[in-house]
């Protein structure tokens, strides 16, 4: 099935870029893992997104993946909450789209609440920073939060290093957002509603935009403090940044059709 087939929402003449956004999952987390200090919980859910894009089906992440998805119906884990049919491939089955025809694959940075779903799509080319792809696969040994056997897959990488435009058309540019991981990206969407911010852990909390705030633990907190800074001057600029775990700024945003 190509772009155009979505049934749901099928593309017109004239149509661009349209974004679709996904609830793959939820992790609990104590809210120091996003803001340093802060007290409490959190149920966040874990976002993934399709961008159709008239010459190609894109994935910016692909959330929780089936190692850890259980049977409906059964207790989910204290951890981590993902049931069989909320998997990506499953989002995207629902608004009929072929996991197959996905051609790209934006990952903001390969923790497995990120990059988990790559398995689903055997066909796509995974666009990760130089840096990040290094550290994934070297590094990581003593980091819970990769998991190798979930990006290590056979699929193609392409290896870029700063910003880079997709489709050389402005509509799909990534960028690196340093600090959560020695690689992270975001990326920016064009639009007919304007520029989207995907985020990844660049800015996983609308507070952590609104008030600087950095998370208890990163890889460093001086790139992290100047990426959101980065996020801050595009928001300025009109651009809607989407914080990727905000279970209040998620509920506002409409699922399996198009945004902006």
């Amino acid at each position: 099935m190509s772009a155009v087939e979505i049934p749901t929402a099928p593309r017109k003449p004239g149509d661009g870029v349209r974004l679709f956004g996904f609830t793959v999952g939820y992790v609990n987390m104590p809210v120091a893992f996003f803001l340093s200090g802060e007290p409490g919980e959190v149920r966040a859910p874990v976002t993934a997104f399709l961008i159709d894009h008239p010459k190609g089906l894109v994935l910016f992440d692909t959330g929780l993946g089936p190692r850890f998805a259980r049977p409906k119906g059964t207790e989910p884990d204290s951890f981590i909450d993902l049931e069989q049919g909320d998997t990506i491939d499953q989002r995207l089955h629902a608004i009929g789209v072929d996991p197959v025809e996905i051609r790209w694959i934006i990952v903001s940075h390969l923790h497995t609440d990120h990059a988990g779903g790559n398995s689903y799509f055997p066909n796509a080319t995974i666009i990760v920073q130089e840096s990040e792809y290094h550290h994934a696969f070297h590094n990581v040994a003593e980091d819970p939060i990769y998991e190798i056997s979930e990006y290590d897959l056979g699929q193609p990488f392409l290896k870029i290093r700063g910003e880079h435009d997709l489709f050389g058309d402005g509509t799909i540019v990534i960028f690196p957002t340093l600090g959560h991981t020695p690689g992270h990206q975001s990326a920016k969407v064009q639009t007919d509603g304007g520029d989207i911010i995907l985020t990844g852990d660049c800015c996983s909390l609308k507070r952590s935009l609104d008030e600087f705030r950095l998370p208890d633990n990163c890889y460093n907190a001086d790139q992290f403090m100047e990426s959101l800074k980065l996020l801050s001057s595009l928001e300025r600029k009109g651009a809607r940044v989407f914080p990727s775990h905000d279970p209040k700024f998620w509920a506002t945003i409409p699922k399996s059709v198009p945004i902006g």
